[in-house]
């Protein structure tokens, strides 16, 4: 009996305190998005948290299970305030007004996931573990194209408008940003979001007869 209930409190003594663990997964983002995923070891990721690299396995059992953490942790709130706009009812502009703001905002608190994000999923994508970035990316895209669509039907946005190119170039131009955008600097991701959509509506709207 003794022996259980010493099995039990190295048990309970093996979770990581969630600020701990979460700071962590700072340090591991970091890392990651400037040196990428395969070049990244955990000894590197123990280094820049000031830490053995042993002892980081008491927080993680893998480079890989951050890496999953960081990135479904992103997507996860990404999702949640992207499902929120699209359930909200708003028009076809209103929304996708709305998802370019909520995607500067994501990229704000999640730089360095959006970085590890653009740079890593077309390759993680085709290992079992991260078969959900494929989903969220066929989710993404089915998202903004139905939002352009429905602008194109409610005549919101011009007839002519090529919907698929049209998406792609909104994609990446949005979260190409990540690749300059620094959180606190001179402009909120609202301003800029702001200034984004008064360039690209003025090309979507429909032309004056």
């Amino acid at each position: 009996m003794p022996n259980s209930k010493s099995n039990s409190d190295r048990k309970k003594s093996s979770v990581s305190p969630p600020e701990r663990r979460e700071e962590l997964l700072a340090i591991a983002a970091q890392v990651f998005a400037a040196q990428g995923y395969n070049a990244t070891t955990v000894r590197k990721i123990a280094d820049a948290a000031g830490m053995l690299a042993g002892s980081l396995y008491y927080h993680f059992d893998s480079k890989e299970s951050m890496l999953d953490e960081i990135l479904s942790g992103f997507l996860d709130e990404l999702w949640a305030r992207y499902d929120a706009v699209l359930s909200a009812g708003l028009g076809p502009r209103e929304t996708l007004e709305a998802l370019v703001t909520e995607s500067f905002r994501e990229i704000d608190r999640h730089l360095d996931a959006v970085a590890i994000y653009q740079k890593e999923s077309r390759h993680l994508g085709t290992q079992p573990h991260f078969a959900y970035l494929v989903e969220s990316q066929q989710k993404f895209e089915k998202a903004w194209l139905g939002t352009l669509e429905r602008g194109v039907s409610a005549k919101v946005f011009r007839a002519d408008l090529d919907v698929r190119l049209t998406y792609r170039f909104v994609r990446d131009t949005v979260w190409v940003a990540a690749s300059w955008y620094r959180p606190g600097g001179r402009h909120s991701p609202e301003e800029i979001a702001r200034q984004y959509l008064s360039m690209v509506l003025e090309g979507i709207a429909p032309r004056d007869s």
